[in-house]
């Protein structure tokens, strides 16, 4: 994941360091490490030193669990406010898009088959970076020489399992979801909003996996800024996310908003981009979700102080191109870190322009509950500073009862073409499917 430059630790942990001789087995070593725990996040930013980093760190994981912060719909964001104000110390976890109901009372009846928590944070006994070619180990309790010593004599990182790779079947089928397309479009004619993002989902029932080799399969074809392992007790999230819902360093709140997308097909495909930095579709899209952006940070920072940094910016990432903008603007004082997330939730790109009809509209004609899709999962650091992904390109999984779940979506709006819009979904969902294949 793409980090900041982190504040000075905690003065209750204590540290050791270790030259690291090979990074891309100690990331492998310190995943099936974190992999181990009830509670444990690993966050890769995957080498991006450009936009996406704002300082040396590599690799951020959090492991074993001093405290737990899980919580229903109602207070979720106020109890985790609270918690911050009380403890100044790392903080990992997840934000799922069902907390709408808190922030614009929308609640969904939707199913949700990985049942995630709608929150769980929790407070670590043990973070690890890997900086500036160390790796280095914080510990409230245990002794960090042992846990770098643990983390490096791992061997066999993962394990393989002896079953076939599960099918995902998709809960929508394209007609319905073309049919969905043109019944949006129509929404959009009728002046009810300009902008919906639509997501559907490919799941399966039973399935065996082991999800940190999945997740280091996927990660290894997409190699995103802002990738994620995240677990909480028998549920998974394996994220290949490119996208940051928001960062705080110091005073400055910033959020990179995707909206574009094309295949990456190797070295030869520059007419791609080229294409997708002049497709008016696309920056519609994205300037549309740039002015949503702006209004939601502008609820949280000085007035006059929210900036476009960059629009229309084209990147690209192992499978994919796409169009990515950058708002800023500074935080104003006295302003909680948890109440600027609040503000800002859900993700502008994953609901549309208006932000409140887009959600509406997705409860009626999507098929399942988001869960921990299109929310947010990330860290605060012991200065109160905190950087969150947006849940896309993401497997989620619950152990317990074997349900996998893939979902994936893209704007709709006045101009799209139904059958370009499910396609656009298949790229997107290309790389899960890969890496649940050849786990």
């Amino acid at each position: 994941m793409a980090h900041v430059i982190f504040a000075p630790m905690n003065q209750q942990r204590s540290t050791a360091r270790r030259h690291v001789a090979d990074l891309t087995l100690v990331k492998r070593q310190i995943l099936f490490h974190t992999s181990k725990y009830e509670y444990g996040i690993c966050l890769d930013n995957n080498s991006y030193k450009d936009v996406f980093a704002g300082g040396t760190c590599e690799l951020l994981a959090g492991f074993g669990h001093t405290e737990v912060i899980e919580a229903l719909p109602g207070q979720a964001f106020d109890i985790l406010k609270k918690h911050r104000d009380q403890h100044a110390d790392w903080l990992f976890g997840g934000l799922s898009y069902d907390l709408k109901v808190e922030t614009e009372n929308l609640p969904s009846s939707l199913p949700d088959g990985v049942d995630f928590p709608v929150l769980c944070f929790f407070r670590p006994e043990t973070v690890v970076l890997l900086q500036d070619g160390q790796l280095v180990v914080h510990c409230l309790t245990a002794d960090p020489e042992s846990v770098c010593d643990e983390i490096l004599s791992v061997q066999t990182v993962f394990s393989p399992v002896a079953t076939p790779p599960p099918v995902l079947k998709p809960r929508m089928p394209r007609d319905v979801y073309l049919d969905t397309v043109k019944s949006i479009i129509g929404h959009i004619q009728e002046g009810d909003l300009y902008e919906m993002n639509l997501c559907q989902e490919f799941y399966a029932e039973n399935a065996i996996i082991d999800p940190p080799g999945v997740y280091s399969k996927l990660n290894e074809i997409a190699q995103p800024p802002m990738a994620a392992f995240f677990r909480c007790n028998n549920k998974y999230l394996l994220c290949a996310s490119p996208e940051r819902f928001l960062r705080l360093q110091g005073d400055k709140l910033v959020s990179q908003p995707i909206k574009g997308t094309r295949r990456h097909t190797g070295s030869h495909d520059e007419s791609l981009k080229t294409e997708l930095a002049n497709s008016i579709k696309d920056r519609a899209e994205n300037v549309m979700i740039v002015d949503l952006v702006r209004n939601d940070l502008a609820r949280s920072c000085h007035p006059g102080s929210v900036r476009v940094d960059e629009l229309f910016g084209v990147y690209s990432f192992r499978t994919v191109h796409q169009m990515i903008s950058t708002v800023s603007g500074l935080i104003l004082p006295y302003t909680s870190p948890v109440d600027a997330i609040a503000r800002a939730f859900p993700p502008g790109s994953m609901t549309g322009a208006p932000k409140v009809m887009a959600m509406k509209l997705i409860e009626r004609y999507e098929m399942n509950r988001r869960g921990l899709y299109s929310g947010a999962v990330g860290y605060f650091d012991p200065a109160g500073n905190f950087d969150f992904n947006v849940v896309i390109r993401s497997l989620l999984y619950n152990a317990g009862t074997g349900y996998l779940s893939a979902q994936v979506g893209g704007a709709i709006v006045y101009d799209s073409v139904p059958e370009s819009e499910y396609d656009e979904c298949m790229v997107k969902a290309e790389a899960l499917f890969k890496a649940i294949a050849s786990s």
